[in-house]
């Protein structure tokens, strides 16, 4: 970490973190930068992303009652206790908070992340009963829930119209202090690991906020990529995207790059440097720690599954973890992209020649693809339709998983935004949810046609679901699940027309085309792609003057190459990308400096020099990560099945169903060879040892698991073939 004592220029506060390598650019903001920073909030605002005084001051006013009662009931909990009175009158109790309302960048009815603090004598089974008891008499508690099984147990309700999010931690302390910190280490020592898992939020949130040099240009940044985030379709670590805490730290990492840049400048700065950046090399806020705790951390020296990351973010509070373990080949090439998008969009805007509203504008999905899979789940009550999405949703990238795997498709993208079903593609007295996979086949050499068959992955994906559902005893009457390929022509028979219809372009937007103002598509894969999809960027199926945006479920979706970012800067990252990252940035000397990062087999050398562009290249000197993407030549046949599903009676959990353990191969090569030179991605990730001792069984099932027996509840198991044809 670096640090500096002397002041910032502009009258700043001195600069104390940098992370883990010097900043790029210390300048400090211009006039110019702060008028396009006052247009990026006003293009904000009609996204319902800032809240007002007054709903701000009712969370804070519902937080304090939280906190006042959470103290009543600790002092209750003593006294049953047959604690002395002295003892009782100052044992404390606090509500902690984190994620986006910690970070003060959340959005307008969002719900709150808290966590109640109570000393060593009160047991998690006392907050989940005589706390659970007491608060249901609480007149301004509504829907109050409590889920003590899952991963990170948590007491769910309303108070007073907020949604609040409430998990339990017990600190081996006799008293919790009003001005304790959870930012030390030695907290962590004595702690079950579902008290350790619940303290991690709150951790990791102070971590982010103390590494940033402005907590304000980073709020605003943030709002900024979250909402764009949202809108591109590319926010839900569930399906294998990024979730908060990611997104929250690639931007803490651009404000160590650039400390004194305000949030306009930020913003652009975040797409150079993440468009440019070489996964899977690891995003640091800081230098790993170790604490002699003995607790797991993410390690690519100790954990082999770790290597296979294919684009780690981590945590920086102890124990340090990868929040981006879910993302996939294909969601890692969308990502890239969007990130390739965002900075042509934002060179425009500080060009002039585009306003900051084009950089939220929502793609339109439906018209990216030829080839969909329609994954529909269906309930006969809307209370068991709410449950069974829940756990259909959490394993649609085991789905994702096998497509990827498939040697015929080069490309598979799940749309994070689910939608009704159809009247007349459903029961009348059914409650439906379907979402929508675009499907990218490879171009075969030298063949008429070629004929896929792809009922073997999704009946394992269906499969993975009934049995979990089974085991958990979460199978009830009516729950079913079908998956249907179509073609992009079929889709208004599932959607409404205005999301399926093709936005007709401009005379502007066609003249910039030939003109030259878009790239061609990067090829994803060293043969060619269907090449019949569209690239009209579509219309957007929400407007900001309508309502706010809602949660990421809610967005759409797109992968689409932009164009080549203008000037300099697409001349510099041409001739450069066999090497690293092009980074624009003032400086006249040419530096070099190793950066030794704990946990790592190897040492990162950063070498930065100046070009004539003004511009410094950042090198990752590292040897390319090891392991190859292996396809799966074609669905197995019956017998294959039989065999098969001997083979998985040693199997540990479901997560093999898309992460197996690859061996490693030496010609693999880096994400920038791999966005240009059409090179193979990196392999799926494999089995996460350390993830398989913190997960309870329930969460994963063994895959040997029995499916359910019910009539009513069989599984359907739909035959997917298709043929494609060249000329086509």
């Amino acid at each position: 970490m670096k640090e500096m004592s002397s002041n910032m220029p502009g009258g700043q506060q001195p600069q104390k973190h940098y992370g883990i390598t010097s900043a790029i650019s210390l300048a400090p903001p211009r006039e110019i930068d702060n008028q396009y920073t006052k247009k990026l909030c006003d293009a904000m605002k009609p996204f319902g992303v800032f809240e007002d005084e007054e709903e701000l001051n009712h969370r804070l006013a519902v937080l304090g009652k939280l906190n006042n009662f959470v103290k009543e009931w600790i002092s209750e909990i003593s006294e049953l206790k047959n604690l002395p009175p002295s003892a009782i009158s100052c044992v404390g109790g606090k509500i902690f908070t984190f994620g986006s309302y910690r970070l003060g960048v959340h959005t307008k009815g969002a719900d709150i992340d808290a966590l109640c603090v109570a000393p060593r004598h009160v047991e998690r089974s006392d907050f989940f009963q005589s706390f659970f008891e007491k608060f249901k008499q609480h007149e301004e508690i509504k829907d109050l829930r409590a889920v003590e099984d899952a991963f990170v147990p948590v007491i769910k309700f309303k108070f007073d119209g907020i949604e609040i999010d409430l998990l339990f931690a017990r600190l081996a302390l006799q008293s919790i202090p009003d001005n304790l910190d959870l930012r030390g280490d030695s907290i962590l020592r004595n702690l079950d690991i579902r008290c350790i898992r619940s303290l991690n939020g709150c951790r990791v949130t102070d971590e982010i906020l103390y590494l940033v040099p402005n907590k304000e240009n980073f709020r605003l940044t943030l709002r900024a990529i979250k909402l764009w985030a949202k809108r591109r379709g590319i926010y839900s670590n569930m399906l294998g995207f990024l979730g908060g805490v990611s997104w929250a730290m690639l931007v803490a990492r651009t404000c160590q790059l650039y400390p004194n840049a305000v949030a306009a400048t930020l913003v652009h700065k975040f797409f150079l440097v993440f468009s440019k950046w070489e996964w899977p090399n690891p995003v640091l806020l800081k230098q790993p720690e170790d604490s002699n705790l003995n607790l797991p951390v993410w390690d690519p020296r100790v954990n082999p599954s770790d290597r296979y990351h294919l684009m780690p973010i981590i945590t920086p509070a102890y124990p340090q973890q990868n929040s981006t373990y879910n993302v996939s080949t294909s969601t890692r090439t969308i990502m890239s992209e969007e990130f390739k998008y965002g900075l042509s969009v934002t060179d425009e805007i500080l060009q002039g020649k585009a306003e900051w509203s084009k950089l939220f504008e929502p793609p339109n999905f439906f018209q990216k693809y030829k080839h969909y899979i329609v994954l529909t789940a269906s309930a006969s009550t809307e209370e068991n339709h709410l449950e069974w999405i829940g756990l259909v949703e959490s394993k649609i990238r085991v789905l994702v998983g096998n497509l990827e795997r498939n040697e015929y498709i080069t490309l598979a993208h799940v749309n994070p935004q689910s939608f009704p079903g159809s009247k007349e593609n459903r029961n009348e007295n059914d409650f439906v949810s379907m979402w929508f996979i675009g499907i990218i086949f490879k171009k075969v050499e030298n063949a008429e046609s070629v004929n896929i068959d792809l009922t073997y992955d999704i009946q394992s994906f269906t499969d993975t679901v009934y049995r979990q559902a089974n085991n958990i005893n979460m199978l009830k009457d009516g729950m079913k699940i079908e998956a249907t390929h179509v073609k992009k022509k079929q889709l208004h028979q599932y959607l409404p027309p205005e999301l399926v219809q093709k936005k007709k372009r401009s005379i502007a937007e066609l003249n910039r085309s030939s003109n030259g103002g878009s790239s061609k598509r990067i090829s994803l894969d060293s043969s060619h792609l269907d090449s019949s999809r569209d690239t009209d960027s579509g219309t957007p199926f929400t407007s900001p003057s309508s309502k706010p945006l809602k949660p990421a479920s809610d967005t759409e979706d797109r992968y689409d190459p932009p164009p080549q970012p203008p000037g300099a800067e697409a001349a510099a990252a041409a001739t450069a990308t066999d090497q690293g990252m092009s980074i624009p940035v003032i400086g006249s000397s040419e530096l070099i400096f190793p950066v030794t990062i704990p946990h790592f087999r190897k040492i990162i050398t950063i070498h930065c020099k100046l070009f004539r562009s003004r511009e410094y290249e950042l090198i990752h000197k590292q040897d390319p990560v090891n392991g190859a993407s292996v396809k799966r030549p074609h669905s197995p046949t019956q017998e294959d099945l039989a065999k098969r599903h001997k083979e998985t009676e040693v199997v540990a959990n479901d997560d093999s169903a898309f992460k197996e353990p690859y061996p490693p191969s030496s010609d693999s090569c880096t994400q920038g060879e791999t966005a240009l030179s059409g090179s193979k991605a990196k392999p799926i990730p494999t089995i996460d040892t350390s993830r398989t001792q913190r997960l309870p069984s329930m969460e994963l099932p063994d895959a040997s698991s029995p499916l359910p027996a019910s009539n009513s509840c069989r599984v359907v198991k739909n035959s997917i073939k298709l043929a494609l044809n060249r000329h086509k």
